[in-house]
C-alpha cells in the first residue's frame, strides 16, 4: 500500500516468483494454490504464466514494473520445452491471450489448466464444438476487454482453473461475468474447480480432486448442447 499512501513517491519495483499448484504425489504440504490468497489485496498484480515463451516475456515485465508482482509458476510446468525468440520481447502484464479462437463456448483458464484444456479440444472438435480457448494470465487485473468481447461472440462461458472452488479466481470472474456481460449469455456459467480439501498423497485420489480432460469434454458438450 506504500505506493498509494504516499501519493505516489515511493515506488515498489519487486518480483515475488514462486512454485504453486497440485504437484504430483507432495501432499497437502506442497500442493498449494496460492493465488487467490492475495486476489483481494490492492495495489499488487498476480501473473501465472503458463509456457516457456510466456514466462520469459512477463518476467522481463515484471522487473521493469514499478508495482510489487507476484508471479506464480506451476511445479509441474517446469518441465516444458519450447524454442524462444533471441531477439528481445516483453510481454503486457494486464493482457489475457487468446489461445484458440472458436465461436460455440468461451474457456477461461490460466496456469496447467491451460494444457489440460488444449488436451479436451481434440475431442470436442471431433463433436463438432469449436471453443474459444482464453489463457487469463494475469489474475489481477483481468483483462476483462479481452474476456468481454469472446462472451459477446459466443454467449457461453466455461471457468477452469486449479483454484480451490470456495473463494477462487473462478468465483471471482464468474462473478465479474454476470456483472458485465449477464445480457449475453445464453447459459449460465459453469466453473471446473478443485476440490475444497486437502491435496491427498495418494495418486488415484489426487487427481480426482484436480479438473482433468475428460471433464472439460463433459461440461462444455453439455453446456452447448443445452444440457446446463
Amino acid at each position: 500500500m506504500l505506493r498509494y499512501t504516499s501519493g505516489g513517491n515511493f515506488t515498489i519495483p519487486i518480483v515475488i516468483r514462486g512454485p504453486g499448484g497440485v504437484g504430483r504425489q507432495l501432499g497437502a504440504e506442497h500442493s498449494q494454490r496460492l493465488e487467490a490468497y492475495f486476489q483481494a489485496v490492492p495495489g499488487l498484480k498476480i501473473v501465472a504464466c503458463s509456457t516457456p515463451y510466456n514466462a520469459k516475456g512477463l518476467l522481463k515485465s515484471a522487473i521493469r514494473d514499478n508495482n510489487p508482482v507476484l508471479f506464480f509458476e506451476h511445479v509441474l510446468l517446469y518441465n516444458l520445452k519450447q524454442d524462444l525468440p533471441e531477439e528481445e520481447y516483453l510481454l503486457p502484464l494486464d493482457k489475457a491471450e487468446l489461445v484458440q479462437p472458436g465461436e460455440d463456448v468461451t474457456i477461461l483458464t490460466y496456469s496447467r489448466m491451460r494444457h489440460h484444456v488444449l488436451q479436451a479440444l481434440p475431442e470436442l472438435e471431433r463433436r463438432g464444438i469449436h471453443p474459444e480457448v482464453i489463457d487469463l494470465i494475469s489474475l489481477r487485473p483481468l483483462d476483462w476487454e479481452t474476456i468481454g468481447a469472446s462472451v459477446r461472440k459466443t454467449h457461453r462461458v466455461v471457468v477452469v482453473e486449479e483454484c480451490m472452488k470456495t473463494g477462487g479466481i473462478g468465483a471471482e470472474i464468474c462473478a465479474g461475468v454476470m456483472e458485465r456481460l449477464f445480457d449475453e449469455l445464453d447459459a449460465p456459467v459453469v466453473r471446473l474447480s478443485s476440490l475444497d480439501i486437502p491435496t491427498p498423497y495418494n495418486g488415484t485420489l489426487e487427481r480426482l480432486t484436480i479438473v482433468q480432460p475428460e471433464q472439460i469434454v463433459q461440461a462444455v458438450t453439455d453446456l452447448v448442447q443445452g444440457k446446463i
